[in-house]
């Protein structure tokens, strides 16, 4: 019995997640959790349905969402940054919820109702290097969106990201000055303190990396409950 050769297409990925996500947890849990909830009933959802997008999977304080225009992909998260912006407004900078996204067009492999390959995995690199509060896209989608959508794209030149082979040309979408976290997280405490590292996906598999991130905010959350 031969095996099922995985479907493919081609498919605008939008990745993101939550700055300071542990730290905001530690700080207050039960918050943390209904804010996050909140925003996304209000403001994540809604908007990826006006755009025609779909939610892959939500994963903590992630989600990857699957777009079939790279246009509304680009529109959809200049619209959820400034959202967020607007939610933020008049809450300390501690407590604000500031979102990191990466948004590449590729080919990609689909299983079930999951995604995979490095249309994927090029859209969780450029949301790790995106500023907070900012979005970082591939040359693919620039390419795809210039001259339709009426938005600056500043040119950050080619990133070598972990686990893809080829050089990948960044791109900062211009939305203003980028947001910087409050200062007053970034104390060392007085007192001994512990710090987990990232850990290394030693399985070869790079669609396991997310497993491996995933696996970091888990411990620190854990940690976080003990005084």
């Amino acid at each position: 019995m031969s095996e099922q050769v995985p479907r493919r297409r081609l498919a605008a990925i939008l990745a993101t997640d939550v700055v300071g996500y542990s730290r905001m947890m530690q700080a207050d849990e039960a918050e943390t959790l209904a804010t996050l909830k909140a925003r996304r009933a209000k403001i994540l959802q809604p908007l990826v349905a006006r755009y025609h997008g779909r939610i892959v999977k939500l994963m903590g304080d992630g989600a990857l969402i699957e777009f079939v225009s790279a246009v509304e992909a680009v529109q959809c998260a200049v619209d959820l940054q400034q959202e967020m912006a607007a939610a933020n407004d008049g809450l300390p900078e501690d407590r604000q919820v500031l979102l990191r996204i990466g948004i590449n067009l590729g080919d990609v492999m689909v299983e079930g109702s999951d995604l995979y390959g490095d249309g994927v995995n090029i859209a969780a690199r450029l949301e790790s290097l995106a500023d907070p509060g900012g979005v970082f896209i591939s040359r693919t989608v620039v390419n795809h969106v210039r001259g339709k959508v009426k938005l600056e794209f500043e040119d950050l030149g080619d990133k070598q990201l972990k686990n893809i082979a080829e050089p990948v040309r960044a791109y900062r979408i211009v939305l203003g000055r980028p947001v910087v976290p409050a200062r007053s997280a970034l104390m060392v405490p007085d007192k001994p303190s512990i710090a987990v590292l990232p850990f290394q996906n030693m399985s070869g598999d790079p669609e396991q990396d997310y497993f491996a991130d995933g696996i970091v905010e888990e411990i620190i959350t854990a940690l976080s409950r003990m005084r």
